[in-house]
């Protein structure tokens, strides 16, 4: 089968170790499913495995990917694939299972003409979005939705920033909050990127690190070490950041004295489960919003895709059809 895959680590280069090739068909062994691929998106998740963030040579080739849509083999159904695979038994939140993997990790990943998942792990996708529009949500927006509504708890009404706002978790945060009735608020480098951020749906949008008109409930934080000074700054009193990547780098200033002079809370949030990725589907449906693309390429136009990613010339997600 074709697939997109990592054949060497290169950290200073992961494009170099890249594969667009063929690989053995997936079998589905007991209790797991064969889901036939229609799209799959990229993430920044695929650089950092080119890069061997959090895999090894030894478990090279891997096939990239944590998102897809497609149909279940074994039921002719059209699905979204749940990309947390957990350790059998496991009951309960999946984002805590301590012995959790995301596709592309321990397990082979989505960018293939097929892949294999716990049946668990397979949703039903609605009629209403395409498969395109389907392979958006298990990674980006599922993890916004957490963000915003898990872990959050955000109520129509209450102001949140949005820092970097054109990624892929960033634009989805600015989509659902400005749909769920919160007032947005979100930043960017350059001046199209925050005339982007006015059109996914922010209501005012500033450089990096300018003063805001006034302080929020909340902010969204995807960035790191660029941004945590402001993101804190930026806070009411008793206000919460809730961080679920760091792509500018991972070490920023403690800010401990108005951490705690300020009251203010400090919340990871990583993915989300297969529940909130239903809800996010039914959020959807019923506000008729729909995830920004910034492109569809064909498979073997992944590299160009990565490259955009990782230039950061990009204005929501990338998606490849299958």
């Amino acid at each position: 089968m074709r697939a997109v895959y990592a054949e060497s680590i290169h950290p200073d280069d992961p494009l170099a170790g890249l594969v667009v090739g063929e690989r053995p068909e997936p079998k589905a062994p007991d209790g797991w499913t064969r889901v036939a691929v229609r799209a799959a998106s990229l993430n920044h998740h695929d650089l950092w495995t080119l890069r061997g963030v959090g895999i090894s040579a030894e478990q090279l080739p891997m096939i990239l990917g944590c998102d897809a849509a497609g149909i279940d083999e074994a039921t002719g159904q059209e699905v979204v694939v749940h990309s947390v695979i957990n350790v059998p038994g496991w009951s309960g939140d999946e984002t805590l299972d301590p012995g959790r993997s995301l596709l592309s990790e321990k397990y082979q990943g989505s960018i293939a003409e097929y892949v294999i998942v716990p049946e668990h792990n397979v949703v039903p996708k609605p009629a209403e979005l395409s498969f395109a529009e389907a392979a958006c949500l298990p990674t980006a927006w599922l993890t916004a939705y957490r963000m915003l509504f898990s872990r959050c708890e955000l109520r129509p009404g209450q102001t949140v920033l949005v820092q970097g706002a054109t990624g892929g978790v960033a634009s989805a945060c600015i989509a659902m909050a400005r749909a769920a009735g919160l007032r947005v608020f979100a930043t960017a480098r350059t001046e199209a990127k925050q005339q982007m951020a006015l059109e996914l749906g922010a209501h005012e949008s500033f450089p990096s690190g300018a003063r805001l008109p006034e302080r929020v409930d909340a902010v969204m934080e995807t960035v790191g070490e660029a941004t945590w000074e402001h993101s804190i700054r930026s806070l009411k009193p008793g206000g919460r950041i809730v961080i679920s990547g760091a792509t500018s780098g991972p070490n920023p200033p403690a800010s401990l004295s108005r951490i705690f002079f300020l009251q203010l809370q400090v919340v990871g949030s990583t993915m989300g489960t297969k529940a909130e990725l239903a809800g996010l589907m039914a959020f959807l449906r019923t506000s008729g919003l729909r995830p920004r693309i910034d492109r569809v390429l064909p498979l073997e136009s992944a590299a160009e895709g990565l490259a955009a990613i990782a230039s950061g010339e990009v204005v929501g997600k990338i998606v490849l059809e299958i």
